[in-house]
């Protein structure tokens, strides 16, 4: 039995809905690390959303940021960031996600990504195409650099590590018109999905931050894929790079030199 995406989008409503009651009732906020925050939202969104997936679907395996991965039929498994952008969330800044996403043998079949401040709900099933508010949506048509507007995040315990990302930034920041740094690296996927940015890249994720994100922009007409072409993009450390057809193998090329340059 496979969930439909009526059923996880009731599921992230619910959740949205607990995010912005929560966020209004003064937060509980502890330290992962140095730069790194969970609030009590984050464990009561992970813990509901499990729920429901276990009540709906209990041989499923489950992988969730707060708690790891819970053990069952890999052949389906789900993917869960209860709040994606959490120093966001815990300083008011409306730029934060709720991303759920479900794959079958390794594929994402089922993606939802809600922003609860702003109301939209991002969705996309495999085959079926991507949409926001039920309306459908598609990458964006720009194909020149200097025309693109770019998104990407820094890994804070990467900074002072050739890993680091900036000079990525600086290279980039002078081939296109823009490059934002926001904070959630699900919306930002969606953010391309929906044509708002035409590219987006990040070192070091994880699965559950990109899992939905991969879908919407597949289904959107966009590509994505592991930034080198090295790991897996639901496994382990994730490396990324999404942009919309014309504009992605120029961004692969640009970031393929600065990498050559630095290893």
């Amino acid at each position: 039995m496979e969930p439909t995406l009526e059923q996880v989008i009731n599921w992230v409503r619910e959740a949205a809905l607990m995010a912005q009651q929560m966020r209004g009732e003064g937060l509980q906020v502890r330290h992962k690390s140095k730069a790194d925050l969970v609030t009590e939202a984050d464990t009561a969104i992970e813990a509901f959303m499990i729920n429901k997936i276990h009540e709906s679907f209990p041989g499923h395996s489950v992988n969730a940021e707060e708690t790891g991965q819970h053990d069952g039929d890999q052949e389906h498994e789900w993917f869960i960031d209860p709040i994606d952008g959490t120093l966001n969330y815990a300083h008011g800044l409306p730029l934060y996600s709720i991303s759920v996403a479900y794959a079958h043998r390794g594929e994402v079949k089922l993606g939802v990504i809600a922003n609860p401040p702003m109301q939209e709900y991002f969705t996309a099933e495999a085959g079926k195409g991507s949409w926001l508010n039920g309306k459908p949506i598609g990458v964006s048509e720009t194909r020149e650099l200097i025309d693109s507007m770019l998104i990407t995040g820094f890994r804070y315990h990467l900074l002072d590590t050739p890993r680091s990302n900036i000079n990525n930034f600086i290279r980039l920041s002078h081939e296109v018109q823009t490059v934002r740094r926001l904070g959630s690296a699900a919306l930002d996927l969606a953010y391309v999905a929906c044509g708002r940015v035409e590219g987006f890249w990040e070192i070091a994720l994880n699965p559950w931050d990109v899992a939905a994100g991969i879908l919407l922009i597949r289904e959107a007409g966009g590509i994505v894929s592991t930034l080198h072409g090295e790991g897996h993009l639901l496994k382990g450390s994730v490396d990324i790079l999404a942009a919309n057809p014309v504009i992605f193998p120029k961004l692969q090329t640009i970031l393929r030199e600065e990498r050559a340059k630095t290893f």
